[in-house]
Order: structure tokens, then C-alpha cells, then sequence
């Protein structure tokens, strides 16, 4: 079964954290955990709570994505139903990328070069200095500028990029290998509430999905350019899925059972990493891709991969 993680910087995710802050709000996500959707009036009755604290606290769960809250009609009128966002949440202190050790291989990707992709508006693609082609015209995804990308961005989809297998050159055994970048939802204009399961695969093998929790628009990325506007999606957050012997991980987060012989290393020359939004997603948010030139980190997409010594 899949689960949907979410992994908070406390640097980053105040407003997530002050969801947290608060043992009736932590009833409230439990009870939609266990038992699922319900209504604000269910809600308070489970809970014993007055239907005004419920509204509330609802709404400081939604400011900060920990819920998710539609409108359907009911029999007089409508009525409010609310979804656990997260199966699990974490708070991560700690670096998520650790320091290149002597066995490690590097390859820093640049974003623009992708070798297959399948997009859906809203899209587009940025460098450092302008807009590449057209917005919103998947067929942009080829031209030849997409080279100088620093920020590209799709609904639905995936791009593909093919790392070089060094450590087969070198006759080397894997150890575990690591994909690094820095993402975000997709909206049009931004939303910090905008949940998206994105999804790596690797040589074809599904490693496993992150939640996005929004689409950052708040301040300006440290490293995002002048020119773009600041309605758009400004910075994201730096993931790292990684691959072992015992399983698949998101920032140190267990995720799937998928090991490193799940992906025949050993058996490619190269090394595929696809980065998309499933068919069949539960949150089809969308995702933003941030190179150098753009967002918080300032980094292409990085592969490690640890050799046995």
C-alpha cells in the first residue's frame, strides 16, 4: 500500500509545525487517519468538541496542508468534508544530503538535459535570463534551448535523464546510489496549500512518491533571477531519494521495499532516473524542477553513488 510522507524543515514549514502544536489538532488529524473523511458536525461529535472549535482548529490544519477539505452537496445545502493529508510526519534537523565520502561517485545533471519527456500543461521551461519557447506548449519540452533550463515545470508527466553507470566503467560494486534536487507542487501562480505525489523511478523501477506539501511563492528564492515574476513559483524544498541494500528512503525516511539489485545496476551502462507525477496519483499537483539559477539551493540534479571499498 502506498503512504504519503511528509518530511518538515523546521527552517521552513513554521506554519506546518504550528498545525502540530496542539493536542486537540492532533486528535483531529488522527481520528481522519483512522477513520477517514469526515464532516466539521461528525467531527465535534466524535470528539466531543463544540463545532466552532473544530472550524477553528480545521482551519489552521488547512493553512498549514495537513488536511485537505472539499465542498459536495448534501441533502440541505452543502457540506464540508476533510481528508488526512499525510499518513506520517517527520521533522528532519539534519543536512539532507551528507558529505561526498571517498568511495562516492558524483554526476551533477543540468536540468535542461533530460533525454525523454511527456508533459501536460500548465508548463514551461527557464533560464537564468527568459522564458524558453512558449508557456504551456508541451512541444517546447524539445527545443534545443531547453539546454539552458534552470526551472522547468509540468501538471502531469515525467522528464527522463541518463546518468552515466561511472562505477561499472570503474568495475566497481554498488553500495547504494542517491538522487538529490529541489522541488515544489505546480499552480497556476503559487499555493503553500497544493499538495502533489511525486514519484522517482529509476531504470524503470518505481522507488517510491513524496508529497509536495504546496507551490512556494511567499519570498523570493535566493537564487531565483529579477525578471521572474513574483506570482510565480519562487523556491522549493531539497529531496533526496536513496536506494540500499534494505530499501528505498526519502530524506532517511523508509518508503518502499525496492533494494539496489532491484535495478540491475550492474547489468546498464547508464542509469535512468525518471521524475514525474503517476497516472494515478492521489495528489496530481504537479511538480517544479529548480536548477542552478533558481530557488533555494542553487544546484543541478545530483546522482551519488556509494562503491563498496
Amino acid at each position: 500500500m502506498n503512504r504519503n510522507f511528509l518530511v518538515i524543515d523546521p527552517e521552513e514549514n513554521m506554519v506546518t509545525l504550528k498545525g502540530l502544536a496542539s493536542p486537540v489538532r492532533a486528535r483531529m488529524l488522527k481520528l481522519l487517519q483512522v477513520d477517514g473523511p469526515m464532516n466539521v458536525n461528525d467531527i465535534a461529535r466524535r470528539l466531543s468538541l463544540p463545532q466552532s472549535t473544530v472550524s477553528s482548529n480545521l482551519q489552521i490544519l488547512e493553512e498549514g496542508g495537513l488536511v485537505r477539505c472539499e465542498t459536495v452537496k448534501a441533502r440541505k445545502g452543502n457540506q464540508k468534508i476533510c481528508h488526512a493529508a499525510f499518513d506520517e510526519i517527520l521533522v528532519l534537523f539534519k543536512e539532507t544530503l551528507p558529505p561526498k565520502a571517498e568511495n562516492t561517485i558524483e554526476v551533477a545533471m543540468p536540468l535542461g538535459l533530460y533525454t525523454a519527456c511527456s508533459t501536460q500543461a500548465p508548463c514551461g521551461l527557464c533560464s537564468v535570463d527568459g522564458i524558453i519557447g512558449l508557456l504551456d506548449v508541451p512541444d517546447y519540452f524539445l527545443d534545443p534551448e531547453r539546454m539552458k533550463a534552470s526551472l522547468l515545470w509540468f501538471g502531469r508527466g515525467y522528464v527522463e535523464y541518463q546518468f552515466p553507470n561511472n562505477a561499472k566503467l570503474a568495475g566497481s560494486d554498488i553500495e547504494s546510489i542517491a538522487f538529490s534536487m529541489e522541488l515544489s507542487s505546480e499552480v497556476p501562480g503559487t499555493s503553500a496549500d497544493w499538495p502533489s505525489d511525486i514519484t522517482l523511478w529509476v531504470n524503470g523501477v518505481e522507488v517510491g512518491t513524496w508529497t509536495s506539501p504546496g507551490d512556494f511563492g511567499d519570498k523570493r528564492g535566493v537564487y531565483t533571477p529579477s525578471w521572474w515574476k513574483q506570482k510565480g513559483s519562487q523556491y522549493g524544498m531539497l529531496k533526496t531519494w536513496s536506494i540500499n541494500g534494505t530499501g528505498s528512503y526519502i530524506d532517511s525516511v523508509r518508503i518502499s521495499d525496492v533494494t539496489i539489485d532491484a535495478l540491475d545496476l550492474a547489468g546498464h551502462h547508464s542509469i535512468r532516473m525518471r521524475i514525474g507525477i503517476r497516472e494515478d496519483a492521489k495528489h496530481p499537483g504537479g511538480v517544479n524542477i529548480f536548477g542552478r539559477g533558481f530557488g533555494n539551493y542553487d544546484q543541478d540534479i545530483v546522482m551519488r553513488i556509494n562503491v563498496k571499498r
